[in-house]
């Protein structure tokens, strides 16, 4: 467990690098923005921060490969590997591009297909999620600055605080009549979208969180700080999740009514 502490300790030297980087250019008045092929948005401020991670990377892990939203995947200096970093340096950029405070810089490690370390900082909110495999999860300003935390205990449907991102997806996939009967029937449903409701989760603070589709650098820091804190992440079929897969996140003790209610109908 120690080689994680140290890969953990490390993410946040790169978080506090992203932070800077990041709060020095929003809402600021000359932020540059483009779109991107799939016509979403990505500033200056998304390419300043992956480039500073990942030039810290390559010092301080050589041997590691980086996987990142603007640059992609870059083999390890030292030679092919198993373990790889995977950068997302702004969650959430149409928040950011529009002056909303919740986005955040995702830094995860995986060990080939499993994420085993994931740092969550949102600066704006003033608050960092973090977890490595097998020490917990974790939520506060800093590294030194910190509380345990765990999810919820609420097992039935109707008692449940419900999460999505957006309907949209949901009628792409097919699947907006599935979604539309869960929020009618939980004790409350609210549109978070981004990180921000499955940091929610992991701290208790909402039940179930699910989205049609996600790419590797979405939703890896997010997996080892919500399973260490109690919880389960899959995709719609109960499988572990992948690039481009659809996710449910919850407590773990609503998992199998969510998995349920998304069921594609024949």
């Amino acid at each position: 467990m120690a080689g994680y502490a140290d890969d953990l300790a490390l993410a946040h030297v790169l978080a506090d690098s992203a932070d800077t980087i990041s709060m020095a250019r929003f809402r600021a008045l000359d932020l540059r923005v483009e779109s991107k092929p799939d016509l979403t948005p990505v500033s200056d401020a998304d390419t300043a921060v992956e480039k500073a991670i990942r030039s810290t990377l390559a010092r301080a892990r050589p041997r590691d490969g980086v996987l990142g939203e603007e640059f992609g995947r870059s083999a390890a200096a030292a030679g092919p590997g198993s373990r790889y970093w995977v950068i997302d340096p702004i969650d959430g950029t149409k928040n950011f591009v529009r002056g909303v405070p919740i986005w955040a810089t995702l830094i995860a490690l995986m060990e080939g297909d499993t994420p085993v370390v994931g740092l969550v900082s949102a600066p704006a909110l003033g608050r960092r999620w973090w977890a490595g495999r097998g020490l917990g999860a974790f939520a506060g300003k800093n590294q030194h600055s910190a509380t345990r935390i765990s999810v919820s205990s609420v097992r039935r449907m109707t008692d449940a605080s419900f999460c999505y991102a957006s309907l949209n997806g949901w009628a792409d996939i097919g699947r907006l009549d599935q979604l539309m009967d869960i929020l009618l029937g939980v004790w409350r449903s609210r549109a978070y979208g981004d990180f921000y409701g499955y940091m929610l989760l992991a701290e208790g603070a909402l039940d179930a969180m699910a989205e049609p589709e996600l790419s590797l650098w979405d939703m890896a820091a997010l997996i080892p700080i919500v399973t260490e804190a109690g919880g389960r992440i899959t995709d719609l079929d109960g499988r572990p999740t992948a690039d481009k897969s659809s996710v449910i996140g919850t407590n773990g003790l609503l998992h199998e009514s969510v998995l349920t209610a998304l069921a594609r109908r024949s």
